[in-house]
């Protein structure tokens, strides 16, 4: 929900942090228990008003411990004293001034610590972040209703000019590269011993440009990431103040070469923002309450994931193999994994088995839906075949196993989401699994529950083992990988209902900015912008969503302003890709304008970065808005390359995986929805071509193409009604070996040359050899109708299955 009242506010929800007590045992994963910070019994005032206990319960409490904040911020040690164990009333009055109740990752309790005051984790990051769950539990009461962030007024930037990244990486090749592969190659190259990215110090050239890009600030190389790294004494090779010098003057000299973008003067233009310029909204409205294990991966870099929930003893988790961080909050894993340790995982199996429930929420992105095993993507398990609970990947199913009174040690049978509905997919997605007692396990996705129904009777978690490891992208035994991202996971010790799921899922997920672009100047009303939601999408985009029209005046009514054509512009220019609101065309009205202002359109796009988050600038551009306007032309279509090497260009293409599957079936009659034929569909889809380009035709193309034919032939066969509508009068029930070669070449091959080939085209193979291959299958020297000491009572079936399926497996139905 938006407030307004003198400023809009965006409501974020708040959850209550379990105050347990612990330090962690590092990132082994033998079998430990986990270690408590024993601190003393509280014998002072009681507290005074329902604020001060609810700071107590979520602030003092957990802070209090030798190994946090007690050692310092006690009674009669260093001010201020707001974990004082005499008096809970006075350590909330010293707290106060230092707690900003309205943005709390602005308290100075928070901003202390994450600029290197004694944080107890190794990323004062993660620190920040904890104490941060802490004082929104407090001030929000844990009951999820919610802080108020301050949407303020943006800087009034005017969009300037802006140098770009050539395409060409021929500058960064002679000035840069030299210095990254001589001094930076022992660590940022994919093969080192141990490889740190990005991986700009690889020797192509080409492939370290494209890494590169992020650390370089063309406008101002100072700013540079490989400048301010050498500052920051990092790595030099001689001394740093003259390597930073170093880099960058070789970035200055690359700089120097391009020439600024320059800003097309007929453009209507908003004002221009850069991402860490918007208003942070990551986290709006999430049900946390009773998060016992959560990971956001905000730290962005490093070999540990830290866990962030705040109940103690944290499970971070040690990074292994390859796995890369992803920007804008995740972890890409490809070939590794992130496990914690066993006497920090504990925590899971007391937590839930407390209350006999549990959820497990995560936002992923499958790489592919090939993956079987069923792939790992989340495990606390101790190897292949032991287990509290899995969520994993098999090709399109999401698989939940997990262990009760009613499954085996294994967490089998496993629940997984219905092979029809293919409810996981290659792209970015909420994926929730619950478990209670009434309604044993349950899949979401996107919100959405999938359906599926626990044939399992749900049981009871009495047989859990506290001695296994959560893993993240892996088992714990390291042999069943699963490839793709995760950008948050949260494990809570209560079945999060329906309506809860949703809320998360509205939520969204990874470091979220509103960004405001000022469009004042343009419509002639006070404090008026377009906002949209923006992330970093991954290490290569921005995702911009839910564009609105808002003022931040509460007194404000647009009136009547047209708004048609909005392109997204990024360092001087508009991008040349994603712009998905080009054609809008929409009024701006008092009718439709609430104080939340007017949505524009439900669209998303995703705009490529260029310089990185800290450094690309956007703008908008309109064809009009109010009574500006701009003629926008279309890019000139560019003709056709010519063909390499000269060669024409083929006059013939492939059937696409949907257009053979409708062929196939048309031409032997027999249904698609047919579950043998179904199936196998499904199962080799991805393996079919999914481009008409003959040019990229692979031998595992044929093998699919095969397997379906198949399958649809095998139907058709054993379909009494289908068989005798295209085999009329062939026997089935004769001998294979009593059969004239002239009835097969009558009765099987020509039906089937007239039904699958028809009319002829010049582009197919002639009628004489396709029937001398098919006749040479059947009756030839090692024929499929040649059996020696008799033939089985099935042989006639199977080889008309084979002809068939020779025939509708071949060029003459996959071209076109």
């Amino acid at each position: 929900m938006i407030k307004q009242k003198n400023a809009l506010h965006i409501t974020l929800s708040l959850f209550a942090v379990i105050g347990l007590q612990g330090c962690q045992d590092g990132v082994s994963t033998e079998s430990l228990q986990p270690t408590t910070v024993t601190t003393s019994t509280y014998t002072g005032p009681a507290a005074r008003t329902s604020d001060i206990q609810g700071f107590r319960i979520s602030v003092w409490e957990p802070l209090r411990g030798e190994n946090r904040c007690g050692s310092c911020h006690n009674t009669g040690g260093q001010a201020p004293q707001f974990v004082r164990e005499d008096d809970v009333n006075q350590a909330y009055e010293a707290a106060n001034p230092h707690v900003n109740r309205e943005e709390p990752d602005q308290s100075s309790l928070v901003t202390k610590v994450a600029n290197g005051h004694n944080c107890w984790e190794a990323s004062d990051t993660a620190c920040a972040t904890i104490i941060t769950s802490y004082i929104e539990s407090w001030v929000g009461d844990g009951s999820g209703g919610g802080r108020q962030i301050e949407l303020e007024p943006p800087p009034n930037k005017v969009v300037g000019e802006s140098k770009s990244f050539p395409d060409d990486s021929s500058l960064f090749a002679t000035y840069v590269h030299p210095l990254l592969t001589d001094y930076c190659a022992e660590c940022h190259v994919e093969d080192a011993a141990a490889p740190q990215s990005p991986y700009f110090a690889t020797a192509d050239s080409a492939i370290a440009y494209a890494a590169v890009k992020t650390s370089i600030d063309l406008d101002t190389p100072v700013n540079s990431r490989l400048v301010q790294r050498l500052i920051e004494l990092h790595n030099c090779w001689d001394d740093c103040s003259d390597n930073a010098q170093e880099m960058e003057s070789a970035i200055d000299q690359m700089a120097g070469n391009i020439s600024p973008t320059p800003i097309d003067p007929d453009l209507v233009i908003s004002r221009a923002l850069s991402l860490p310029e918007g208003t942070v909204a990551s986290g709006g409205s999430r049900q946390e309450n009773d998060v016992v294990a959560l990971y956001e991966f905000k730290t962005g870099s490093g070999n540990i994931a830290y866990d962030t929930s705040g109940v103690d003893p944290a499970i971070n988790l040690s990074i292994s193999g390859n796995v890369t961080w992803v920007e804008g909050w995740g972890l890409d894993f490809s070939d590794g994994k992130a496990q914690g340790s066993t006497g920090d995982s504990s925590k899971i199996a007391q937590l839930v088995q407390a209350t006999g429930e549990y959820t497990i929420e995560a936002w992923v992105v499958p790489a592919n839906v090939t993956q079987e095993g069923p792939a790992r993507i989340i495990s606390y398990s101790a190897g292949t075949d032991v287990r509290n609970f899995t969520l994993g990947q098999t090709l399109y199913n999401y698989n939940y196993l997990h262990r009760s009174s009613t499954t085996d040690g294994n967490g089998e049978p496993a629940h997984s989401s219905a092979d029809d509905d293919e409810d996981l997919q290659a792209t970015e997605q909420h994926v929730v699994a619950t478990f209670d007692p009434e309604n044993g396990r349950r899949l979401y996705v996107d919100g959405v529950f999938t359906d599926d129904l626990d044939e399992t009777e749900p049981g009871n978690l009495n047989d859990w083992d506290n001695s296994y490891a959560l893993v993240l992208g892996n088992e714990a035994s390291s042999d069943r990988p699963w490839t793709g991202k995760i950008r948050l996971l949260a494990i809570h010790n209560r079945a999060l209902t329906a309506q809860q799921i949703k809320q998360n899922f509205d939520a969204g997920v990874g470091e979220k900015y509103f960004l405001l672009f000022n469009v004042t100047d343009l419509v002639n009303l006070p404090q008026s912008y377009v906002m949209f939601e923006v992330s970093q999408y991954d290490n290569y985009s921005y995702l911009f969503r839910q564009p609105k029209f808002i003022s931040l005046d509460e007194g404000v009514l647009p009136g009547s302003i047209p708004l048609e054509g909005m392109r997204i512009g990024i360092n001087g220019k508009e991008a040349a890709v994603g712009q998905a609101y080009s054609r809008l065309a929409i009024t701006i009205n008092d009718s439709e304008y609430t104080a939340n202002g007017q949505r524009l359109s439900n669209m998303a796009t995703t705009i490529p970065s260029e310089k990185g988050a800290e450094n690309d600038q956007f703008f908008l551009t309109f064809e009009r808005l109010g009574t500006h306007t701009n003629v926008y032309s279309e890019p000139a279509v560019l003709p056709p390359a010519e063909p390499a090497d000269g060669e024409p260009a083929p006059l013939i293409g492939l059937r696409t995986f949907d257009e053979i599957n409708a062929t196939m079936s048309s031409l032997t009659g027999v249904n698609p929805t047919l579950e043998a034929v179904q199936t196998t569909y499904t199962t080799i889809r991805q393996q079919l071509p999914s481009s008409e380009d003959v040019s990229g035709f692979l031998s595992s193309h044929q093998v699919a193409v095969s397997q379906l034919a198949i399958e649809y032939c095998s139907a058709l066969v054993d379909d009494t009604a289908l068989r005798a509508g295209l085999f009329p009068g062939f026997d089935f029930n004769a001998n294979a070996n009593d059969i004239q070669s002239s009835t097969w070449q009558s009765q099987v091959v020509a039906p089937l040359m007239n039904r699958f080939m028809g009319e002829q085209l010049t582009t197919q193979p002639s009628p004489s050899l396709v029937e001398g291959e098919l006749m040479n299958l059947l009756t030839g020297s090692v024929g499929l109708a040649r059996c020696s000491g008799g033939c089985d009572a099935d042989r006639t079936e199977k080889a008309t299955k084979a002809a068939c399926a020779s025939l509708l497996g071949s060029a003459v139905v996959l071209l076109q």
